[in-house]
């Protein structure tokens, strides 16, 4: 098993920045990916980012638009994920989660495809 903790939300004014944090422990052998998904009130789970561990690959959500970066830190069994540029809009919980490995058909934009999940912080940007 493998726990995902997440921090570093909390409550921003628009055109700020936050940095969460998501610290893997337990069965910690490199996951194939980790990403990051968002849920807000009455809406379904969204992809935001995503990043491959071995090479580093990123993804991201065609809403980020160059304001989210994601990161990891192999040392320290983390990824981040570095909010600016935050909108109202971005109110959410966040969530973190990994994939324990590859597959042909994999599709790290989709929820369905980790394997394990944080248990969410709040991001909440004010106008």
């Amino acid at each position: 098993q493998v726990q995902l903790v997440e921090s570093g939300g909390g409550l921003v004014q628009a055109g700020g920045s936050l940095r969460l944090s998501c610290a893997a422990s337990g069965r910690t052998s490199s996951p194939y990916a980790m990403g990051w998904f968002r849920q807000a009130p009455g809406k379904e789970r969204e992809f935001v980012a995503a990043i491959t561990w071995s090479t580093s690959s990123t993804y991201y959500a065609d809403y980020v638009n160059g304001r989210f970066t994601i990161a990891r830190d192999n040392a320290k069994n983390t990824v981040y994920l570095q909010m600016n540029s935050l909108k109202p809009e971005d109110t959410a919980v966040y969530f973190c989660a990994a994939r324990r490995s590859w597959s042909i058909t994999l599709n790290l934009r989709d929820h369905v495809n980790y394997d394990y999940w944080g248990q969410g912080t709040q991001v909440t940007v004010s106008s």
